[in-house]
């Protein structure tokens, strides 16, 4: 695929990231991740608390409970669950991984990461380039 027309799929789909975020019940940020491999969307998750838990993210002093789960981990773990795999695919999210998450990411077999904003840390973004994942940064997505 050009790189003009890459850009553009890359774009449409940190959009639908961005939509996916927005089901988060997480108060001090929503996130969504999109997995696609082949152009095909294999899976899709938001921070979240895990099944069966409430729907309430945070404490009473407003931190995140340790028990959330990242967008990320939530569309792996959705694969893990199903017969897709993936291998070679591309995670797109609205906010790049933490150093944990990217550790999973890798595992995982994805092998570019698309995101928009930048983590606090970026130890998560600078393991995945020494694991030879491509990560590549869209800050500005139009609407």
């Amino acid at each position: 695929m050009n790189a003009l027309k890459q850009e553009r799929f890359d774009k449409a789909y940190l959009r639908m990231a961005r939509e996916w975020a927005k089901l988060s019940y997480c108060s001090r940020k929503q996130v969504g991740a999109i997995i696609v491999k082949g152009r095909m969307i294999i899976s899709d998750g938001f921070n979240g608390t895990p099944s069966g838990f409430e729907n309430c993210c945070e404490n009473d002093e407003g931190d995140t409970k340790w028990y959330v789960l990242h967008a990320e981990a939530n569309a792996v773990l959705k694969v893990a669950g199903s017969t897709q795999s993936c291998t070679g695919a591309t995670l797109y999210l609205t906010l790049s991984p933490c150093k944990e998450c990217s550790k999973l990411v890798h595992q995982s077999g994805i092998v570019r990461l698309v995101y928009i904003d930048k983590y606090k840390d970026d130890a998560g973004l600078e393991f995945l380039e020494k694991a030879g994942v491509e990560v590549v940064q869209i800050p500005k997505i139009e609407v």
